[in-house]
């Protein structure tokens, strides 16, 4: 299943090309976005919306379907994504992130703790292997983006830190 954000830059993507439509099917959800004279069609299996405004506000289309929602504490850090101040520090692979070494272990860090260029953070896990993902920056963690046994994607946003 596609996630919110990814449904979001696609129709950004359809929006800006000269692409009038656009079909992706994934293990049983299939998403199809069409443009036609300005206009936009979002379809996300079972919900069908058609949005009859300039293609722009195709967000507000999608907020109505039966994609999962943004929680305020999600927003907040999506905001916190867009200070430019902020180093973010990304998953170099698809996989399990893992805040500590092991269940009996405290994590690698929380907010507010300062880390060292190098320095081990996390852990993700993939096929069997744990990979440990260290901070490209010295600084203070400000944002832990994602949660302990969460699956990740390659180039997700994992932390954020404030450069020392």
């Amino acid at each position: 299943m596609l996630k919110i954000q990814e449904i979001r830059e696609l129709i950004k993507l359809i929006d800006q090309s000269s692409i009038d439509e656009f079909s992706f099917e994934n293990d049983g959800s299939k998403i199809k976005l069409k443009k036609h004279n300005g206009f936009t069609t979002v379809v996300n299996q079972p919900t069908v919306i058609e949005k009859h405004a300039p293609a722009t506000p195709v967000f507000e289309a999608l907020a109505q379907t039966n994609a999962p929602k943004t929680t305020p504490v999600a927003e907040v850090a999506q905001a916190k994504i867009e200070d430019a101040n902020l180093h973010k520090i990304v998953s170099p692979m698809v996989g399990t992130f893992y805040a500590s070494p092991n269940p009996e272990s405290g994590p690698y860090v929380k907010v507010g703790d300062k880390v060292k260029l190098d320095g081990v953070v996390c852990i993700v896990e993939a096929m069997k292997l744990f990979n440990e993902i260290e901070a490209e920056v010295s600084g203070e963690i400000v944002e832990i983006l994602v949660e302990d046994g969460q699956l990740v994607e390659y180039g997700q946003p994992l932390f954020l830190v404030k450069p020392l």
